[in-house]
């Protein structure tokens, strides 16, 4: 099966695809009728350049850019890599919470300057304990529930909402408007959809407590970005974020701001992940060509 991917994938599984092209997402692409396989990284389909396109290998949990209505009217399978990465995003949303609550980035950058010397470094950056603190986590599915069980061994008082309430140890329920009211900390775990675009808006966003802590591993697209930069640019709460509206572009205003931790949509960026998900990516496409059921289908 002939397949043609947008970069080479990392780990030792890329190569076990026989008939493999690598073109980048950007690089003109001219018909190629004998293409059946494909794998981006949540990037648009040239549906009209691969008219022999039977299955769609997204190297990622999230699918948004990839046009599924699309896929279905042209019989294509599309598959994801869920599972695999939610111990890397959940240790970054960690990592966001730390930086953020602790002011590390800030220290180390008094440090840099020769802040620290003639000062008490305590006085200059106080800041907030993460343990004892209240989490909310926005979408209890396989990231969000990995986030929850980490916020047990940091004692942390957990919520959580999503559409629909579930029977769980790990987190008490709460409307949404409610626990963004009511946590020091938030953590948005929830996919991009059309129900989810732009779900913390302005006004929820006004309802964060002084001093709050946002943090966003998920997608840019589902908060309303000025509204976020203009409460940042306030220094009303802080943020760690993982994920813009128009990557790899970033609102200046956020890169002059102490109160915000920037990182490049890392989330899944451990090479034991990378290279997890190239494995599933590979099994996926592996398993169509034989005739098995793809084994990570998006429904």
């Amino acid at each position: 099966m002939k397949v043609i991917a947008t970069r080479r994938y990392p780990g030792p599984a890329f190569d076990e695809l026989d008939d493999v092209e690598v073109v980048p997402a950007a690089a003109p692409l001219d018909a190629r009728p004998e293409v059946q396989g494909l794998v981006v990284a949540n990037e648009a389909v040239p549906f009209d350049r691969l008219p022999g396109l039977r299955i769609i290998a997204n190297f990622g949990v999230g699918y948004d850019r990839v046009d599924l209505v699309a896929c279905v009217e042209r019989g294509i399978v599309v598959t994801n890599t869920p599972g695999v990465l939610d111990a890397a995003t959940a240790d970054l949303a960690f990592a966001l919470m730390l930086a953020t609550r602790r002011r590390v980035v800030e220290g180390d950058a008094l440090v840099r300057a020769g802040g620290w010397a003639g000062s008490w470094a305590e006085e200059a950056l106080a800041t907030e304990e993460l343990s004892g603190s209240t989490l909310g986590i926005v979408g209890l599915g396989r990231i969000g529930s990995a986030v929850a069980r980490r916020a047990q061994g940091f004692e942390l008082r957990v919520l959580y909402t999503q559409r629909t309430e579930v029977a769980t140890d790990l987190a008490v329920y709460r409307e949404l408007d409610q626990l963004l009211a009511e946590a020091d900390i938030v953590t948005l775990h929830v996919p991009l959809t059309p129900q989810t675009e732009g779900l913390i808006d302005a006004r929820r966003l006004s309802v964060l407590r002084d001093g709050a802590c946002f943090v966003n591993t998920a997608r840019g697209e589902i908060v309303d970005q000025e509204a976020l930069v203009a409460e940042l640019v306030s220094g009303r709460i802080r943020a760690g974020l993982d994920v813009f509206r128009e990557e790899p572009n970033v609102p200046h205003e956020l890169l002059r701001l102490p109160n915000v931790v920037l990182t490049p949509h890392l989330g899944s960026g451990t090479r034991q992940t990378r290279e997890a998900m190239t494995r599933l990516v590979v099994d996926n496409l592996l398993a169509f060509e034989r005739g098995d059921p793809p084994l990570t289908p998006v429904p």
